[in-house]
């Protein structure tokens, strides 16, 4: 089952990071899926940081960058994948 979790901001191609808009609280180890017009993909999260300070969690309301494996396109919609 996929939750949505927020929506990308703005990708920054040299560091491969997204500034994502989130809706749902994400943390470390979390399996997320980017989707978008052009974008499909999953990744587990491996690194989170709030005003360039990580964190492990990261909350409803709030702006993160977060690590990528790929690239990442304005407005693409991020979802946090259960497994239960």
């Amino acid at each position: 089952m996929e939750i949505l979790a927020g929506r990308a901001r703005k990708y920054y191609r040299k560091i491969s990071v997204a500034s994502i808009e989130v809706c749902e609280s994400l943390k470390l180890g979390d399996v997320i899926h980017i989707k978008g017009h052009v974008t499909d993909f999953d990744q587990e999260i491996r690194s989170i940081e709030i005003c360039n300070v990580s964190v492990r969690e990261v909350g409803k309301g709030q702006t993160a960058g977060i690590k990528m494996t790929d690239y990442v396109r304005k407005n693409d919609l991020i979802y946090r994948v259960d497994n239960t």
